[in-house]
């Protein structure tokens, strides 16, 4: 018989830190008075049915597997449930490690007035999510399968010039010579047929992407902006459901990473490199991106900013790209929040520049 979760106390819970994993949860509850009056252990089957039985009160929860899964049911429950990023919950655990000590340190740190939380997705929101790193980890893997074939084909004296264009001459020259044995032929074209696979099913996932973002006005107004196109909108739109949960365009790039370290004291400011905090895929699109516009700036092509001329005249290439990725971020985080399509002239102003 199924042990039944045992009546939650009668006392006004304020406040429930929840430390999740895949089949034990422990949660620490605290009253008005900041009394712990809550120390339990679950199954993850006895989650749901004790969590029905409480008032609706504010539970917390890192942002890990499955916290979004409990949040959205918590949430139905009719419960104010909240995620906090790992990293700003290890800081209030005292002393060990251990589930009830995590679960202390959640309570306490959600308690805080200036903590940040992570935006619940939705269960939508995670199947786009899915999507986009089906196509990260396509990608990834067409990167490391080129990488290979070069690689074997310098050991047979036949290299080739940079880019993905540049492999299937490549494989029909390892195909029409001579010298190369005839097992390493058969493997080639056992890479030569993955790398096509691999080149249908990458087609097939951007077509579905490039459906989502017909489908969603946000990524489409994100996309107008130079450098942002369709895969970097639908990134932004998937990985931000909440942009008003930022409180300015700068907190914006800061959680992208792409702001620079503070190292200052005393006084004196010292600015780093960027910090590379937050998500690293959503990162380097950008970066990506603005470095496509700047490499055209530097051809003498388009219609760029005198911000972004005087920029690439003064920096290097990589810090330009740097520098104009945070000022797309802060473009597509005020697109994203006030509801505006993108504005060249608006973007080109001086004080938007300054900002920025």
């Amino acid at each position: 018989m199924r042990s039944q979760p045992r009546e939650p106390s009668v006392e006004k819970l304020i406040r429930i830190g929840v430390d999740t994993s895949k089949s034990v949860f422990q949660l620490h509850g605290v009253n008005e008075s900041e009394n712990v009056v809550l120390r339990r252990k679950l199954q993850r089957r006895q989650m749901l049915s004790f969590f029905a039985q409480l008032e609706p009160t504010k539970v917390g929860m890192e942002a890990c597997g499955g916290s979004h899964y409990w949040a959205r049911e918590l949430r139905a429950l009719g419960h104010e449930v909240v995620l906090l990023a790992p990293q700003y919950a290890k800081m209030y655990v005292k002393r060990g490690k251990n589930d009830a000590a995590d679960a202390e340190a959640i309570c306490e740190a959600m308690s805080r007035p200036t903590m940040r939380f992570v935006g619940v997705k939705t269960a939508d929101q995670q199947a786009a999510l899915m999507l986009a790193g089906l196509r990260e980890h396509l990608v990834r893997r067409r990167t490391q399968l080129t990488n290979t074939i070069r690689g074997h084909a310098a050991e047979f004296g036949l290299v080739t010039a940079k880019g993905l264009c540049r492999i299937e001459p490549l494989l029909a020259r390892i195909a029409a010579d001579g010298s190369v044995p005839l097992l390493a032929k058969d493997v080639f074209g056992t890479f030569a047929q993955e790398l096509r696979e691999l080149e249908v099913r990458l087609a097939k996932v951007e077509a579905e992407l490039m459906a989502w973002h017909r489908q969603n006005e946000p990524s489409q107004r994100l996309a107008k902006i130079p450098g942002v196109g369709p895969i970097i909108a639908s990134m932004l739109v998937m990985k931000a459901p909440d942009p008003g949960a930022f409180r300015s365009a700068r907190h914006f790039a800061a959680w992208i990473g792409l702001t620079p370290k503070d190292h200052s004291t005393a006084g004196k400011t010292r600015l780093g490199v960027i910090t590379r905090a937050g998500d690293e895929t959503l990162r380097s699109l950008l970066v990506v991106g603005a470095t496509a516009v700047v490499k055209q700036v530097t051809r003498g092509k388009g219609s760029p900013s005198p911000w972004l001329l005087e920029l690439v005249r003064r920096k290097p290439a990589k810090l330009a790209a740097v520098a104009l990725a945070n000022k797309m971020a802060r473009i597509a985080w005020k697109l994203m929040v006030s509801g505006e399509s993108y504005q060249p002239r608006r973007a080109a102003s001086p004080v938007l520049n300054k900002v920025a």
